[in-house]
């Protein structure tokens, strides 16, 4: 039930992130998701896309270096402790997130969030158990 994440690593140079939606544009691919951390030299891009096969395709055809990483999106309450609720419930089965980011949706009253653990699957079941939902990027993403 993972979410196929696009990693790409973007020169810190003024035209880096352009370079890489206008590549994704150019293959008709969507951007779903996206977080971006950046240091002095480089950033790294987070994309959750419409096609990642697509996606990753196009970026490797324009030497651009990209991999692709399962993550897992959940759907929380978008009330205050909406996600902390959920932070909780991982933190509590000794499961650390990596780094997280939140994306629209159209489900009024939930908010959505990529996160990244070590043992997806492990997450997974103890959010379902908890009564989190897990988000298929198949439905939501598409």
């Amino acid at each position: 039930m993972s979410v196929k994440q696009i990693s790409v690593f973007v020169e810190n140079k003024k035209g880096g992130l352009y370079e890489v939606t206008s590549i994704l544009n150019k293959a008709n691919v969507d951007i779903r998701a996206l977080s971006i951390a950046d240091t002095t030299d480089y950033g790294i891009l987070r994309l959750i896309v419409s096609d990642h096969k697509k996606a990753l395709e196009a970026l490797k055809t324009e030497g651009i270096i990209a991999s692709v990483t399962d993550v897992l999106g959940i759907e929380v309450s978008d009330t205050p402790g909406g996600f902390s609720e959920a932070v909780k419930i991982l933190s509590d089965a000794d499961i650390a997130v990596e780094y997280a980011y939140a994306f629209i949706t159209r489900h009024e009253g939930a908010a959505c969030v990529i996160i990244r653990v070590e043992d997806n699957a492990k997450a997974a079941n103890v959010l379902g158990k908890a009564g989190i939902s897990l988000i298929e990027a198949d439905k939501a993403f598409n």
